[in-house]
């Protein structure tokens, strides 16, 4: 379509909708245009709407226009569903409301709740809802109803189709209608009649059809998400109810899914898992069928390749190298109320075992480190692929549901198909109790012949599951574009029919998410392949799933960290065709690397291990080259450059105190707005000097001993100025060890050492390693060679020198060092107070996070923890050079403090300001809070 179009459209959208969520950069529609699939459409347009007034205005623009659009929720998407080379449609954070109803029985959710939070509302009910998939910590809930999304436990019983109980949408004419509200029905029965009718004829016709009937009946036995919920068309004869139930997996292609409304199931307390080995798939298979008929909540089974991709990971159990290929596993789950039910469970299921011969097992066990290591050789099996492709592959994954009775030789006949067209490191796991098979492969689509044997192999897959066992081609990750060419296939002439002439009822103009579910192209799954060209090895293995993204603090403002490798690989692949990248270059200056916060967070989600941030951190050492000079006089002359900046502290106070905020803020940051923002940012929460002179204790007659080495933030930061506090945190952390009665050793020079964290942000990788090596001898000289424990009293310090130092250092930060440490020297009586508590990047990286809350708990009546707030994007200075990638990052934190709340907690001096900036409130590590709360024993 002519690019004038969506000009004109853009400039029809621009007066309800803000500048910067109507995007039109080509750089930033390739890269918000990706999704996890191996498709690749770049978008003419995309926009990001806040509302449903906004959601009807741009439907209805779009059809005026003849445009086709696409929603998206979080890219997750596997199958092409979520992809358009016309306008992408995709939310803001604004979408995110829920309501608890009925003491947890039912809960109603927006589209972009994430799976995970909408299970963390329902937690004190002892309540979930029923979809389970395994990307439920990153896929919202518009992508979960919209493609039927299920998982490990959900079965047939628990997904969406069966769980719905209401549902808010809008259709393709800007008609909103909801389902739980009589009027609305109502009015919608007198305003589309004609619609209804139509559904009402669909159902009819396969009420006489009987053989028809028979088919969808036979087909949603089984896991199913090939093309429309046709079940909808024998199990309701309302056409409310047959409209509501066709909207669940239809993928976009039917309206768009604006709130659901789910009835919750039992969220079980008590869980126990057991990992048995089998000789071979035929016996797993058996043991598969009767255990269909126990009180299972999931059975994995997994085949010999998928256990030999895990078995030199870490924690596995030692007989899994030993394993053959032909071996299979089956990790089941069973869940009760209480323990007796629970041994009474697992008494049946283990009788059922006994009749087979089993070569290894794990027996059944509650402790949690071992049932993670169990389902962690289930989930770790995607990535395993993915992590030992080669450049320039894609990591491809689908979904199958056999017959259970059929499984064994469906599996075998999945296996002689890999090797006729050699996926040779092709695995099989899946869910196992309904016939859902998962198949994970690697493949290349840079040649035509790469091209052509996918699509023999997809041909032959689609023949042995839809013709030869009658199964499912889609279980559970939905028809997308992937499977939209064998939909008739599977469903015969009669019901294919039935789908096209649904498409139509809703969609009569063809306009929503064309291409997909619905598509007479017979080699669609064949076309707009995605390039995976080599880039780097520190990102080369991302499959950009978008499992990092929400972590991410640059989400919304520019790049996430899948965004940014898209991003990256077209600049590298651009930069080998010696093709003019200049205008991208300058793009992802900005785009990718000065907006990241390069924290790590995207590696604790990516499920290969990627850091984006050690790229941008590479990148940045050519950024940064020129200032090299500067840098390596500030490392050698620290000492110096911390006093300056102490100078510049107090001169900022004073000048503050004598001409206010208002006019500090029009000067200091008029004058960044007319050096083009080169200057920093002022803000009133600049704290001010640390004038504290820090000196040991030097207490007698004690056997417990610490190093405190503070770091250079909390030497020369105090507090801002309208903290309840005004003690230096250096003081308030040789209070809370004089009280806890420890002998306070303080290494000497103390105002030359650094961790090397600003150096490293930068790129200056020589330097910082250089300061942390420093750093490192003087801490095992003070500490006689490892014999005490230091206190560093941030934890982004703490976090890098415990990665650095090569000395065995027992390195603690403020939340580990007072649970290890003072607990036991201290009595707690909580202040009666509510307070918020920031837990930031480099704790959630260490694993503190339970550690910090229970902390504060136990120092505080109540502690709240602000949701989707996972880094602050403070990220060393930040705050003041790029200070909207920390706002961006905090957007949500204003609205989530209490009006009767006074201040707040965390554990990094410099994060702690714009924290406070943007809360409202004053923030303080959390050892004030631990100080204020204690008194010695």
């Amino acid at each position: 379509m002519n690019s004038a179009i969506y000009h004109k459209l853009a400039t029809q959208l621009s007066p309800k909708l803000p500048k910067d969520r109507i995007i039109t950069d080509p750089h930033l529609r390739m890269a918000y245009g990706t999704d996890a699939s191996f498709y690749r459409l770049i978008p003419q347009l995309i926009v990001r709407l806040a509302s449903l007034e906004e959601v009807i205005f741009t439907l209805q623009m779009c059809n005026e226009f003849g445009v086709a659009y696409t929603f998206r929720a979080a890219g997750t998407s596997l199958s092409g569903q979520a992809v358009s080379d016309s306008v992408l449609i995709t939310l803001t954070d604004d979408w995110r409301h829920h309501e608890v109803i009925d003491n947890g029985t039912q809960i109603r959710l927006q589209p972009g709740v994430i799976g995970a939070d909408a299970n963390k509302y329902l937690a004190p009910y002892q309540r979930k809802i029923g979809p389970d998939p395994a990307s439920i910590n990153t896929c919202k809930i518009g992508g979960i109803a919209a493609n039927n999304a299920s998982g490990m436990c959900c079965g047939t019983a628990q997904n969406s189709y069966h769980t719905i109980a209401a549902m808010k949408v809008v259709l393709h004419d800007g008609t909103f209608l909801d389902t739980s509200d009589e009027q609305s029905i109502t009015r919608f029965r007198q305003s589309h009649a004609s619609m209804l009718d139509a559904l009402c004829c669909l159902h009819q016709e396969v009420a006489h059809n009987n053989e028809l009937k028979q088919r969808i009946e036979h087909k949603y036995r089984l896991k199913n998400t090939t093309g429309y919920a046709l079940n909808a068309l024998v199990d309701y004869h309302d056409p409310i109810d047959i409209l509501t139930h066709l909207m669940i997996g239809s993928e976009g292609t039917l309206g768009f899914i604006a709130e659901v409304t789910y009835n919750t199931v039992i969220e079980y307390n008590q869980k126990a898992s057991t990992l048995v080995v089998f000789a071979d798939i035929e016996t797993a298979s058996k043991a598969v069928s009767q255990l269909a008929n126990s009180p299972v909540a999931a059975v994995e089974m997994m085949d010999g390749r998928a256990l030999r991709s895990v078995a030199d990971k870490p924690g596995m159990p030692d007989f899994m190298p030993q394993l053959t290929l032909d071996a299979s596993a089956l990790l089941i789950e069973v869940h009760a109320s209480d323990e007796i039910e629970l041994a009474s469970k697992r008494a049946q299921v283990e009788a059922i075992l006994a009749q087979y011969a089993i070569i290894e097992s794990v027996a059944f066990t509650q402790a949690p480190d071992v049932v993670a290591t169990l389902w962690g050789i289930r989930k770790g099996m995607f990535p395993a692929v993915g992590a030992v492709r080669e450049v320039g592959t894609t990591v491809i994954i689908e979904d199958v549901a056999f017959p259970v009775e059929h499984l064994a030789e469906g599996v075998r006949d999945l296996q002689n198909l890999f090797k006729k067209y050699h996926y040779d490191e092709a695995i099989i796991f899946g869910h196992a109790l309904e016939g859902n098979l998962h198949f994970v492969f690697t493949q290349g689509f840079e040649s035509p012949e790469e091209v052509s044997r996918y699509g023999g192999f997809m041909d032959d897959i689609a023949k042995l599951i839809a013709g030869k066992y009658q199964g499912s081609l889609k279980a559970e990750h939905g028809t997308g574009r992937n499977m939209s060419p064998y939909v008739e296939l599977e469903w015969g002439e009669d019901g294919y029919r039935l789908m096209q002439q649904i498409k139509q009822i809703f969609d009569p103009q063809g306009l929503l998410n064309p291409g997909v579910i619905i598509n007479a192209d017979q080699q669609a799954h064949l076309k707009n392949l995605k390039p995976m060209p080599q880039a780097d090895d520190i990102v080369d293995r991302c499959i950009e799933c978008g499992f990092c993204e929400p972590v991410c603090p640059s989400k919304g403002l520019t790049l996430t960290p899948r965004q940014r490798i898209v991003l990256y690989r077209e600049l590298c692949e651009r930069q080998r065709h010696k093709e003019n990248t200049q205008e991208l270059e300058e793009a992802f200056k900005y785009q990718g690397i000065d907006t990241c916060a390069a924290t790590g967070l995207c590696a604790e989600r990516c499920p290969v291990g990627i850091n984006t941030g050690d790229l941008i951190k590479q990148l940045r050492q050519e950024q940064y080259q020129r200032y090299q000079p500067i840098a390596r006089w500030t490392a050698k002359h620290f000492a110096t450059t911390t006093k300056l900046v102490k100078v510049g502290l107090k001169i900022n106070s004073m000048i503050t105190q004598l001409i206010g905020d208002k006019r500090m803020d029009t000067a200091i940051n008029g004058l960044r707005k007319w050096t083009g923002e080169r200057t920093p940012m002022w803000l009133k929460e600049t704290p001010q000097a640390n004038d504290h002179q820090l000196t040991a204790n030097h207490l007698a007659h004690t056997d417990k001993t610490v190093i405190y080495m503070p770091s250079c933030a909390s030497r020369n930061m105090g507090q801002q100025r309208d903290a309840q506090d005004q003690r230096s945190l250096t003081e308030v952390t040789l209070s809370l060890l004089d009280k806890a009665g420890y002998r306070v050793i303080i290494p000497d020079p103390l105002s030359d050492l650094c961790c090397g964290m600003p150096y490293d942000s930068k790129g200056m990788v020589d330097i910082a390693q250089t300061k942390s090596k420093q750093l490192e001898q003087q801490l095992w000289q003070a500490s006689e060679q490892g014999k005490y424990p230091i206190l560093m009293d941030t934890s982004p310090c703490s976090k890098r020198s415990k990665e650095q130092f090569t000395q065995p250092l027992s390195i603690y930060e403020p939340v580990g060092f007072v649970s290890r440490f003072l607990l036991s020297e201290l009595t707690l009586s909580p202040i009666d107070e509510s307070v918020m508590l920031h837990i930031t990047c480099s704790a959630r990286k260490m694993g503190l996070v339970d550690d910090m809350l229970m902390l504060a708990n136990r120092c505080a009546s109540n502690v709240i923890v602000p949701e989707h707030i996972e880094c602050c994007g403070w990220a060393g200075d930040k705050g003041f050079i790029t200070p909207e990638l920390n706002r961006n990052a905090l957007a949500s934190l204003k609205a989530q403090v209490p009006s009767h709340i006074r201040r707040g907690f965390s554990n990094s001096r410099t994060c702690e300001i714009g924290l406070s900036h943007h809360s409202g409130v004053p923030y303080q590590s959390i050892l004030y809070l631990v100080d204020e709360a204690s008194t010695p024993k």
